[in-house]
């Protein structure tokens, strides 16, 4: 009888520890899909948060826009009525200036004429006086023969005698007239010398008179032609006048399509606002769903029920306590001091990007702790890395294939120079912060260049003196 009780018992117990088995590895697989919904999640939080920002940056640019095309709008009719004076006073002013120049045009054309006139007379008289001088020429010429004929009368007197006395008397007044001839002959040569003179320099001057006229009434036809284009000018300024009123209709329209986008797009970041709200409500729902998996995985693995993820979380508690061992043994040694080794004051390492920091402690954790996080990478296939983080998520030295110099191209530099980097995300900080004995966690791994891989990680906690540190890391594909 005992022993049909023993072996109930014994078939109840395998059952038991069989179910769990069961258990364990649906709880894994729900603890995956879990992970892969929470990091949908987060994608779609941080694309809704990526959206709301450009969506307010278009509101922003609407509003802008808004009053840009208000400042148009007011432009627009303040550059009308300035068109709209300026055409006026134009207008005045052609009118003004045609009629001025008519007028002077007018007096021009009459001056020019008359001075014409006057250089036509100037000839006529320039004429007479040649012809007076010329008689002028022919009675001096007259009164020499007169004197002449005088002379040879007194000789003829003279040589008559007693009887030739009244001819001789004849003929001194004959002689006392050829000089008074003779002398206004010469007065009127001289007068006339003079006349012509004063004829040839008012020539002179009706010539330059008329050319000057002549120009005047070029200048005034000129003046005339500038009066024209002045009209033009009227005319362009009425047409610039017509283009504005027709450019006003669009510009009213743009202003309420501007509004009317500004209105729409204030509406879609409101709905933006809400959804986002409610994806952040997701995604912490999906974390608190997320850490009730994974804590059910590990009470079914401290149940003692071996599972897929036991190997890896032995490993990570192994690997913690010899790296625990290795920094207890340099403080032993006084190759590093205990403050030097829990050094937080990060130091950026200027051109990186993405950013690399470096600390106090990171010579030791180079030259100690990169061949053992290399050596478990060994220990399966679906490993991907093993590394130790501080309790700030801090990764000073990462495995080899991580720890490759910055190039220019920070794409390949987040998934290639991995070392030396803040690891701050949900599942960083929990595996640097954890006190438990381990914790297995399960995420969307940013593999770089926009590629994401489904990871399990477990941690173990590392103590140095009674003080955590951090962690050390196993990170492995599911």
């Amino acid at each position: 009888m005992t022993n049909v009780v023993v072996q109930k018992r014994t078939e109840i117990d395998e059952s038991t520890h069989v179910n769990l088995n069961e258990l364990g590895q649906r709880a894994s697989k729900l603890g995956v899909e879990i992970a892969d919904v929470n990091g949908v999640v987060s994608d779609l939080n941080d694309i809704g948060r990526a959206q709301a920002t450009h969506v307010q940056a278009a509101v922003s640019a609407s509003q802008q826009m808004d009053r840009a095309n208000q400042k148009l709008s007011s432009s627009m009719g303040e550059t009308k009525q300035s068109a709209d004076r300026a055409r006026d006073i134009l207008s005045y002013s052609a009118e003004k200036v045609a009629a001025t120049v008519e007028g002077s045009a007018t007096k021009m054309r009459a001056l020019s004429e008359n001075a014409i006139e006057f250089r036509d007379t100037l000839g006529s008289v320039d004429e007479t006086a040649k012809k007076v001088q010329s008689a002028s020429v022919s009675i001096s010429q007259i009164a020499r023969e007169t004197q002449l004929l005088s002379l040879n009368a007194s000789v003829e007197a003279a040589r008559a005698g007693e009887s030739g006395k009244g001819f001789a008397i004849i003929a001194t007044a004959v002689k006392t007239l050829a000089d008074e001839i003779q002398g206004f002959a010469n007065q009127n040569a001289e007068n006339l010398e003079k006349l012509m003179e004063i004829l040839h320099g008012l020539q002179e001057r009706s010539a330059g008179s008329v050319e000057l006229a002549n120009e005047a009434i070029k200048d005034a036809g000129e003046a005339a032609r500038t009066g024209e284009q002045l009209n033009e000018l009227v005319d362009s300024v009425g047409v610039m006048v017509k283009d504005i009123e027709s450019m006003t209709q669009p510009v009213e329209e743009n202003l309420q399509a501007a509004r009317s986008i500004s209105h729409e797009l204030k509406e879609l970041n409101g709905t933006l606002q809400t959804s986002q709200e409610r994806l952040g409500v997701a995604k912490h729902r999906t974390n608190n769903i997320l850490g009730i998996s994974e804590g059910l995985m590990e009470f079914i693995v401290n149940s003692g029920v071996e599972v897929d993820d036991s190997k890896f979380i032995r490993a990570a508690q192994q690997v913690a306590q010899q790296i625990a061992d290795i920094f207890e043994n340099a403080l032993a040694q006084r190759e590093i001091s205990l403050n030097d080794l829990f050094d937080h004051n990060y130091q950026p390492i200027a051109g990186t990007d993405p950013q690399q920091v470096t600390t106090r402690y990171l010579n030791l954790t180079d030259s100690r702790l990169l061949g053992l996080q290399d050596s478990v990478l060994k220990l399966d296939p679906r490993v991907a890395f093993c590394a130790a983080v501080d309790t700030n998520g801090y990764l000073p030295t990462h495995n080899s294939i991580y720890s490759k110099p910055q190039s220019s191209d920070p794409v390949w530099n987040a998934a290639n120079c991995r070392n030396r980097r803040i690891f701050d995300d949900r599942t960083g900080l929990s595996a640097g912060q954890s006190t438990k004995p381990f914790l297995l966690q399960t995420y969307r791994r940013d593999m770089g260049g926009g590629k994401f891989a489904l990871m399990k990680d477990v941690s173990a906690p590392i103590y140095v003196g009674g003080r955590h540190w951090g962690g050390l890391r196993i990170g492995y594909k599911v």
